[in-house]
C-alpha cells in the first residue's frame, strides 16, 4: 500500500517515518475554515478530513493522512500566529497556564476512511517579556498552533497525554488509524 502525507510540516514527516518509512508528501492547499460552532475536538477533526478529503482526490488509489492541530485556551481555538504581535500575545496569555493540544487525524482509501482526534494538556512555565521576544525574534513560533514547540527549550513545563500529539502526528493514534483502513 503506497502512503501520501496531506502536510509540508517537517515535524510531521519525521514522526510518519516512526511508522511508515516511505511515503509521498502532498500538502493540502484549500484554506482552513474553522467553524466555531461545533467542539474543538470536532473542529481538529473536520480540518483534517478536510487536508485528506482534498489530497485524496489527487492519489485516488494510495492511503492518505490528514492531520491539524490546534490549540485551545478556555475555550477559544489557537491557531498559527499572524504575525510577531500575535505569536507575543499568544505566549503572555500561555504563560504560567494550562491548555489543551487537540490534532485531528483522518487516513482515507479506497476502501474506507477513518478519523479520530488525539487530547494533550500542556502547561506553560512562566515566560519572561524578554524570553518571549527572544523566542519570537527567532522564528520557531510562526509556524506552530499556538506559538510555540513543546520541543523548544524552556516553554513548557510539564504535558499530560502524548508528545508527539503536541508536535503535531500522534504516532500512537495513526498506528491506530491505518490499522483501521487496511
Amino acid at each position: 500500500m503506497e502512503y501520501v502525507l496531506a502536510s509540508a510540516s517537517p515535524r510531521r514527516r519525521e514522526l510518519l517515518k516512526q511508522v511508515i518509512p516511505e511515503f509521498e508528501v502532498c500538502p493540502a492547499v484549500a484554506e482552513e475554515k474553522v467553524n466555531t460552532s461545533i467542539f474543538p475536538e470536532q473542529v481538529a477533526c473536520s480540518l483534517a478530513e478536510s487536508k485528506c478529503d482534498e489530497v485524496f482526490k489527487k492519489f485516488p488509489d494510495k492511503t492518505v493522512i490528514g492531520c491539524d492541530t490546534i490549540v485551545v485556551f478556555k475555550g477559544m481555538i489557537l491557531g498559527k500566529p499572524k504575525d510577531k504581535e500575535d505569536a507575543i500575545n499568544t505566549l503572555k496569555m500561555l504563560s504560567g497556564r494550562s491548555h489543551y493540544v487537540i490534532t485531528g487525524v483522518c487516513v482515507r482509501n479506497k476502501f474506507n476512511i477513518v478519523t479520530d482526534y488525539d487530547k494533550t494538556e500542556v502547561k506553560f512555565n512562566v515566560l519572561s517579556d524578554d524570553f518571549i521576544n527572544f523566542y519570537v525574534e527567532g522564528g520557531s513560533p510562526m509556524d506552530k498552533a499556538g506559538s510555540y514547540g513543546i520541543q523548544d527549550d524552556g516553554v513548557v513545563k510539564e504535558y499530560f497525554g502524548s508528545y508527539t500529539n503536541v508536535v503535531g502526528l500522534p504516532v500512537t493514534l495513526i498506528k491506530k488509524l491505518l490499522d483501521g483502513v487496511r
